[in-house]
């Protein structure tokens, strides 16, 4: 059977007809709509996939390793800053081992479309001794699935499963099962007491772990991923990975005239790499990201040959990888694109109008101009526009929930007033801690929480904390008297400037939660509320 398929969409369809029992996830571009696809599957839903949203990255996947040690397959995902947050279990589920089958997939964001870096997640693999997969189309995404848990299970090991932007927002049609395999019956590993990392039993494990990797460099030399295709012209050799071995082919659509190493199944095939080095004059490495591959072949297995890639200049150090890019690289003459208009003026990026971000901001600046030394601690979510005009609001912008602890660590140093304003799904994925920390040293600051009931900047998906925010704040001590929940519209204005004013002249931890839903959620409800009267 064919299907026309996003890389996501490929991925998720995959790990269903693989027997996947739990889908375990935190919304984040380019990665969404893998968890999304298993959440309107009806087979996901006639077979009771888990398949809700986790609170963050570190709770989805400590989630998955349960069902994992029950038996059955997990799959996390989540965008390459996601894997920082779960780095710990991630890291540590090495060391346990699985049982069922645990793949997680990670979705890079090169030129950062909506990230804060460009990091390459096959370093924190290779950190883990973990295999990775890296599929070049979306027919090889979705059979890699399958793939990936069978190896998970066989090795004891967790799977990471890399794509970027364009392998996971691009279609293409795809080859798909018939029928599901069945999901795993519930079942105890004998080997249990790995699943306890007090130190003599991680001693032992990190032994196993550590001895593994000879075996799977050779599954990686063997594997049906990684190959080895010969050319008349031994002057170069490619090594291309992932998506970027789709580009080298756009470039010879009649076949590549050098030898190519095409590389999907890490550890790097060493055997394989040094028969190119041997053989090559010079090998050119075109991989998407980091220059992961390039820099371990510079280091160790070089050979006679000169090596080429994102760190000798011939391919761009940052951003994303394009064929136009390996064009020039290798020489060939690209075809002239179109110039861009200069009738038309770009448009920055801005809230959406009727925003409640945008009265919270207005608010905000206009309560601080009473205050000029002010400082104002952003956060992860849509509202970080508010650095841009016309609101220049915000003096920081760093990870998921760090506007409230560097709110405290300013206060600490001696700022006044310091204010953090974060999202409500932000907050309760990794603002909570923070604002603990705060309370329980009553620190000087101010945090607003912009609540629109709604994870919007990755397309409206569940908040975790929608409509418990004053019993969480009053649950880790806030103090009700300066617990304030205000509706942020224009004729409220009078009312919300004069909340802010009061709690930064209060000294001590105060929290204002302004709450309007997303005006892009309002309007899908009121659409699905007139189709569902119509009925």
């Amino acid at each position: 059977m064919k299907k026309l398929l996003l890389g996501d969409e490929a991925i998720a369809q995959g790990a269903i007809d693989a027997g996947l029992s739990g889908v375990y996830a935190y919304p984040g571009t380019p990665s969404t709509e893998i968890t999304e696809y298993i959440q309107e599957s009806p087979i996901a839903k006639e077979r009771n996939i888990h398949r809700r949203w986790s609170t963050n990255e570190k709770t989805a996947m400590e989630a998955a390793l349960g069902m994992s040690y029950m038996g059955k397959r997990a799959l996390v995902c989540m965008k390459h800053v996601g894997l920082n947050v779960c780095a710990d279990p991630f890291v540590n589920s090495a060391m346990t081992g699985t049982n069922g089958g645990v793949v997680v997939l990670v979705a890079d964001d090169p030129s950062m479309h909506s990230s804060q870096d460009e990091q390459d997640s096959r370093f924190y693999a290779k950190f883990a001794m973990i295999p990775t997969l890296e599929p070049s189309s979306q027919q090889e995404a979705y059979d890699m699935m399958q793939e990936a848990f069978d190896l998970s299970e066989r090795l004891h090991l967790p799977i990471l499963m890399r794509v970027t932007t364009r392998m996971a927002h691009s279609r293409a049609v795809v080859e798909v099962k018939e029928e599901a395999r069945p999901q795993n019956e519930l079942n105890y590993d004998a080997q249990a007491s790995n699943w306890v990392l007090l130190p003599a039993f991680a001693r032992k494990r990190n032994v196993v772990v550590t001895g593994q990797q000879p075996l799977l460099e050779q599954m990686a030399v063997d594997s049906k991923y990684n190959k080895y295709i010969d050319g008349a012209d031994h002057q170069l050799g490619i090594i291309a990975s992932g998506i970027a071995y789709n580009y080298l082919m756009e470039c010879y659509p009649e076949g590549c005239p050098f030898p190519v190493l095409k590389i999907s199944q890490y550890p790097i095939p060493k055997k394989l790499i040094r028969r190119m080095t041997d053989d090559c004059e010079s090998v050119l490495i075109a991989e998407e990201g980091q220059p992961f591959i390039e820099d371990q072949v510079r280091g160790v297995m070089p050979g006679n040959a000169v090596i080429k890639g994102r760190l000798t200049g011939e391919l761009p150090r940052t951003g994303e990888l394009n064929p136009d890019f390996l064009k020039k690289a290798l020489g060939i003459e690209s075809s002239e694109g179109y110039a861009p208009c200069e009738d038309v003026t770009p448009r920055p990026p801005a809230l959406c109008q009727g925003c409640g971000h945008r009265d919270v901001y207005t608010a905000l600046n206009e309560v601080l101009k009473e205050y000029p030394n002010a400082r104002v601690f952003g956060d992860i979510g849509c509202y970080t526009l508010g650095f841009l005009p016309p609101y220049k609001a915000i003096h920081s912008c760093v990870d998921m929930g760090a506007s409230i602890t560097m709110a405290k660590g300013a206060s600490d140093a001696g700022q006044w007033p310091a204010v953090a304003i974060i999202g409500d799904s932000t907050f309760t994925h990794s603002g909570m801690t923070g604002l603990l920390d705060a309370i329980n040293e009553n620190a000087d600051i101010t945090v607003i929480i912009s609540d629109n009931l709604t994870t919007a900047m990755t397309g409206g998906q569940d908040s975790a904390g929608t409509n418990k925010f004053e019993a969480i704040c009053k649950g880790l001590g806030l103090s009700e008297d300066h617990l304030k929940v205000v509706n942020p519209i224009p004729k409220n204005m009078l009312e919300i400037t004069q909340a802010i004013r009061d709690e930064i002249n209060y000294h001590g931890v105060s929290v204002i939660i302004p709450r309007r839903e997303c005006m892009q959620t309002l309007q899908r409800h009121l659409k699905q509320k007139k189709a569902t009267e119509k009925k």
